[in-house]
């Protein structure tokens, strides 16, 4: 089984679940291509890196093997990126991995993310652009409605492989946030 990502559930919302992500590493490409193309043109890179065929060891890795495999994790993250047209696909890296393999691959980057507090609404169905607007519109406004403020940009999970039929996938749009109490 696919490890997923930690999270703890703060509380439930009409529209959504507060949650708390503990602070995390990913491993991330960003490609220049459209929202349907970007998953598969990222995830290219993002596998060879787990599978060990583009890394090198951690500067703390006392074996000295090169090409560290590391266990898949769910979901992938598809996020748009500052640039226009472009989006940034990442995965988050088991927490047991220890220190993240250094990527041979100058496309892919590892990132500390800090703890923090999202939004997440999940549905099911393809994985589409409209059907990722049409879900992080209906996100914001509750987001908005209980009285929460948007940090960064939205992401979109997949949680499901390609050959899984779309009636069945598992799909979350997650949005950072902060809000009453915070």
């Amino acid at each position: 089984m696919t490890e997923q990502q930690p999270y703890t559930v703060l509380g439930q919302y009409p529209g959504f679940e507060l949650r708390h992500y503990p602070a995390h590493v990913l491993a991330q490409v960003t490609v220049n291509a459209g929202f349907q193309g970007a998953g598969n043109a990222g995830f290219r890179h993002l596998f060879a890196y787990i599978t060990g065929q583009n890394t090198s060891p951690a500067e703390t890795d006392t074996a000295g093997t090169a090409g560290t495999s590391l266990a898949m994790t769910a979901p992938v993250l598809l996020e748009p990126s500052p640039v226009p047209g472009a989006f940034t696909v990442a995965f988050v890296l088991p927490a047991a991995a220890g220190p993240a393999p250094i990527p041979e691959d100058p496309a892919v980057s590892i990132v500390a993310v800090p703890g923090q507090a999202a939004a997440a609404a999940s549905f099911s169905g393809r994985w589409s652009e409209a059907n990722f607007q049409s879900h992080l519109a209906e996100l914001l406004a509750a987001v908005s409605a209980e009285g929460f403020t948007t940090l960064g940009r939205p992401r979109f999970a997949r949680f499901d492989p390609p050959f899984r039929p779309w009636f069945l996938r598992r799909n979350e749009v997650v949005q950072s946030v902060e809000g009453p109490g915070d």
